[in-house]
């Protein structure tokens, strides 16, 4: 009968349907969110056995892909190098972005900077906000500089209304900060919810690639990277850019972890400033410390992050341990990787830490995931044991193996050519066909050649 209708329960988070109540959704985990609906039994889900009526629809088009000219990607170059590095040479007309971040980590900062950069060369840029008020979003695009001629404001939460208004004005770049401040008339919760957050992700989306308006999103995310929205978004946009803060001297890195229109292995870095974000010079550098202080467990190696090589500090400590098990702490490093390789200290290169305790840092509150890093990690553990200075002209590169085996690393020639750069006189490689223009190249076959040459490294 037509007209039947069926008790359900629905996620009041993620609108998943069921046809018993419980305490916990199972679809997206929350308590104390399935409320009573009723429903005519053709709108229930076809999971619940609902039979919906069989409507004509009309067909859709099959569209020939040979036919289609392939005239390329036009992308629209911000002329911020960094930024335009990161989403694979600039913004893709009709793309949808999501830039994610922590509070206060400057996303307010950046967008406005692009808007401004946009607004001088491709036309009008709108700047949607449900958060702040035209006058505090002036205050900010004042005191960055920008030129607020090309810059529109749109002070709306309903997403309906500020997709029409979009449209009436065909801009060439729409800013919504954020995404967790607006709602869609079509979905009966509150803003901010799981579901409210997809479809106007959804809206935005369907504007951006029908009107061809490049959309970036600002998304705000927990300590823990957690859904305040991001993390749903991520399978609707095109492409996803995250800010984050890495160091303590106002630097800030910005890297995609999607993204459709090119490599996902890039990084841009950013010194935050009073008059906004600068970009970083020579980014190579910026993770060592450029002092001459003579510290054991000192040693400088390279990483690779995309197309970008950049040195970085490793530090080790060790000390006699107190406690009956040596204790194993690292910062930035893998712990299960110091574990692995303090081991083979200990078996291959007959270096002693059972009872040692070891204290590792990735100075700079880098992570890195590298395992070029091993031989320096395993000559910082040694220099520290042994109390021997490693100088600061020396850059050590190597994966080291369970066999006490020192092993190449990836794009070995193109990191030895930073530390050329960079003023480095010594490199300690592993065995292999490198060559390098003015650096000394010490060659390790293994660890305990390393440990046995030590003192001449120093």
């Amino acid at each position: 009968m037509p007209g039947k209708t069926q008790n359900i329960y629905v996620c009041s988070n993620c609108d998943a349907q069921f046809s018993k109540w419980s305490g916990r959704c199972l679809e997206c985990g929350s308590w104390g969110t399935l409320k009573m609906e009723t429903r005519k039994q053709e709108e229930v889900d076809y999971r619940l056995g609902g039979k919906a009526q069989e409507k004509k629809v009309s067909q859709a088009e099959i569209i020939d892909l040979e036919k289609i000219k392939e005239d390329g990607l036009a992308r629209i170059k911000t002329n911020i190098s960094e930024l335009d590095r990161v989403l694979g040479g600039g913004i893709v007309p009709g793309s949808l972005v999501l830039l994610s971040g922590e509070p206060g980590i400057g996303k307010s900062t950046i967008v406005a900077q692009l808007a401004d950069a946009i607004g001088a060369s491709h036309g009008d840029v709108i700047y949607l906000s449900g958060e702040e008020s035209a006058a505090q979003i002036k205050a900010r695009l004042v005191r960055l500089k920008c030129n607020l001629e090309k810059i529109k404001f749109v002070s709306e939460t309903n997403v309906e209304k500020a997709i029409a208004a979009v449209s009436s004005l065909k801009p060439g770049l729409v800013i919504v900060d954020s995404i967790q401040a607006v709602y869609s008339h079509d979905v009966p919760t509150e803003a901010g919810g799981l579901s409210q957050i997809r479809a106007a992700a959804v809206k935005f989306l369907e504007l951006a690639k029908e009107n061809n308006i490049a959309v970036i999103l600002v998304g705000h995310i927990t300590k823990d990277g957690q859904i305040a929205g991001p993390k749903s978004l991520e399978h609707i946009v095109d492409t996803v850019i995250y800010l984050e803060a890495e160091t303590t001297n106002n630097y800030r890195v910005l890297r995609a972890t999607k993204n459709r229109f090119g490599s996902v292995n890039e990084l841009g870095i950013f010194e935050m400033t009073g008059s906004g974000f600068k970009e970083v010079v020579n980014p190579g550098a910026v993770f060592i410390e450029t002092g001459e202080q003579k510290i054991t467990g000192s040693v400088i190696s390279c990483v690779i992050e995309g197309t970008r090589p950049f040195l970085v500090e490793i530090q080790a400590l060790v000390t006699k341990t107190v406690f009956g098990y040596p204790q194993r702490k690292s910062s930035g490093f893998d712990l299960n990787r110091l574990q692995v390789l303090a081991s083979v200290l200990t078996k291959r290169a007959k270096v002693n830490l059972i009872n040692q305790d070891i204290i590792l840092n990735v100075v700079g509150g880098l992570r890195i995931n590298d395992p070029g890093l091993d031989l320096a990690v395993c000559l910082a553990i040694t220099s520290s044991l042994l109390n021997q200075v490693i100088d600061r002209k020396t850059i050590v590169l190597g994966e080291v193996g369970l066999g006490g085996e020192v092993r190449n690393v990836s794009k070995l020639e193109q990191r030895l050519a930073e530390a050329e750069k960079l003023g480095f006189v010594k490199a300690i490689v592993p065995d292999c066909q490198a060559r390098a223009k003015k650096l000394k190249l010490v060659k390790i076959k293994n660890l305990e050649e390393m440990v046995g040459r030590i003192a001449h490294i120093a």
